[in-house]
C-alpha cells in the first residue's frame, strides 16, 4: 500500500499523467525524474506520518489533547494541491491575527509583573534571542551562500519575537515557566522596533528593506490583535475564560493553513530548494537551543532559568516571519519560517522529554 501511494504521488511530482486540475494556476514547470521525486515523496511521507505525530506527542498528551498529528499533515496538501491554497496568500496575516488575538487572552498582569520583579533575568532572556538568533541566521545565509530569497527569509525568521510554543515545551522540560512567559511577552511587544531594524541591518545587502512599513505591519498583526485580546479578556472575563479552552485547536488550524498556502506558493521551487532550506532551518534552530542555553549559563542562571531561556531563544513566531516575507518580499523568502513551523515543534519537544529528566 505504501509503495502504490509513493507512486501516485511521484507521478503527481514527476508530472506523470497528474490529476486533473492539480496543477491549475502554476505558472512553472518543474523537470524533476521520478528517483528524485520518489525520494522527495518518501521524505515528505515519513515526516508528516511518522516525524510530526511522534514529536508533538508530546504536547498532544500532556498540554492540550487536540488532534495536532492530523492538522500538521494536512499541510501537506500545500504541496501535493497547491491548487486548493494559493488564492489565499492574503489570508495569512488575518489568521496570523487570530493567533496573536488569543495570545492576548490568556495573558495576566501577572505575567507583566515578573518582568519587574526580576528585570536582570527577563532582560537576559530577550538579549539573547535578539543577539543570537539573528547573528545566527546572518552567519548561516553567509556561509551557505543561501540566494538572496531565501538569506532574507532566513533572516527575517530569526528576528523575530519568540515562538507561541515555546512556553509550552518551558512547562514540559519542568523549566522556570513565569521567566518563559514574560520573555516571551516582552520580546513580542518590542517586535515591531526590533525586528525591522534587525531585518535593514542583517538583510539590507541582499533586498531593499521597508522598516517603516514593516513596523506598521507588525503593530497591525501582532500588537493590536494581542491588546484587543488582553481588552476582551478584562471586558469579557467569563466568556474569555471559556474561548481559551479552544485556543489550541484554532491556533494550530490558523498556522497550519499559513504552512500550506506558504508551500503551495511554492510547491515548484521547494522541489530545488527545499534540502538547502531545510538544512539552514535545523542548523538554526538546535545552534539556537545551543547558544541561548550557553548564554543563560554564562550569567549563572540555574537549570530551570537556563531551560526557559534556551526555548524562548531557539524558538521563534515564525508565523509572523511568514506573514512579513509574503508581503514584503516573495513567496520564496516565507519558506523558511513555514518550515520553522514545523521544525521547531519536532526538535524541541524532544529536547523538552530530554530536559524534564535533567534536575542537575
Amino acid at each position: 500500500p505504501l509503495s502504490g501511494a509513493l507512486d501516485a504521488i511521484v507521478n503527481t511530482v514527476a508530472g506523470e499523467a497528474p490529476p486533473r486540475g492539480l496543477f491549475q494556476g502554476s505558472t512553472q514547470s518543474v523537470a524533476v525524474t521520478p528517483t528524485g521525486a520518489r525520494a522527495v515523496a518518501l521524505l515528505a511521507v515519513l515526516l508528516l506520518t511518522v516525524g510530526v505525530p511522534f514529536g508533538l506527542t508530546r504536547i498532544y498528551r500532556r498540554y492540550r489533547p487536540q488532534p495536532f498529528p492530523t492538522l500538521f499533515s494536512l499541510a501537506a496538501l500545500g504541496f501535493f494541491a497547491p491548487h486548493l491554497f494559493v488564492g489565499y496568500k492574503a489570508g495569512i496575516a488575518p489568521r496570523l491575527g487570530i493567533v496573536m488575538f488569543g495570545m492576548g487572552l490568556t495573558l495576566s498582569t501577572e505575567d507583566f509583573r515578573d518582568v519587574f520583579r526580576r528585570p536582570k533575568d527577563v532582560a537576559i532572556g530577550v538579549v539573547g534571542h535578539y543577539l543570537i538568533m539573528p547573528g545566527i541566521a546572518y552567519v548561516l545565509a553567509v556561509a551557505l551562500r543561501l540566494p538572496p530569497e531565501i538569506a532574507v527569509g532566513v533572516i527575517l525568521v530569526g528576528c523575530c519575537p519568540s515562538g507561541t510554543a515555546s512556553n509550552v515545551m518551558t512547562f514540559l522540560s519542568k523549566g522556570d515557566v513565569a521567566l518563559g512567559v514574560s520573555i516571551g511577552s516582552v520580546s513580542t511587544l518590542i517586535a515591531p522596533f526590533a525586528t525591522p531594524a534587525l531585518v535593514s541591518l542583517l538583510a539590507g545587502g541582499w533586498m531593499h528593506i521597508n522598516t517603516t512599513s514593516l513596523f506598521v505591519d507588525i503593530v497591525q498583526v501582532v500588537i493590536l490583535p494581542i491588546a484587543l485580546g488582553i481588552a476582551a479578556k478584562t471586558l469579557f472575563a467569563r466568556q474569555a475564560a471559556a474561548s481559551v479552552k479552544a485556543l489550541p485547536l484554532v491556533s494550530t488550524v490558523a498556522i497550519v493553513l499559513i504552512i500550506a498556502i506558504i508551500v503551495a506558493l511554492n510547491q515548484p521551487k521547494l522541489l530545488t530548494n527545499g534540502l538547502l532550506i531545510f538544512a539552514a532551518v535545523v542548523l538554526h534552530n538546535l545552534l539556537g537551543f545551543a547558544l541561548g542555553y550557553g548564554f543563560a549559563r554564562l550569567f549563572g542562571m540555574n537549570l530551570a532559568k537556563r531551560k526557559a531561556v534556551m526555548f524562548e531563544t531557539g524558538m521563534q513566531n515564525s508565523g509572523l516571519g511568514a506573514a512579513l516575507a509574503a508581503a514584503h518580499f516573495s513567496p520564496l523568502a516565507a519558506v523558511p519560517s513555514a518550515l520553522f513551523s514545523v521544525w521547531h515543534n519536532l526538535s524541541g519537544s524532544a529536547l523538552a522529554t530530554w530536559c524534564a529528566r535533567r534536575t542537575d
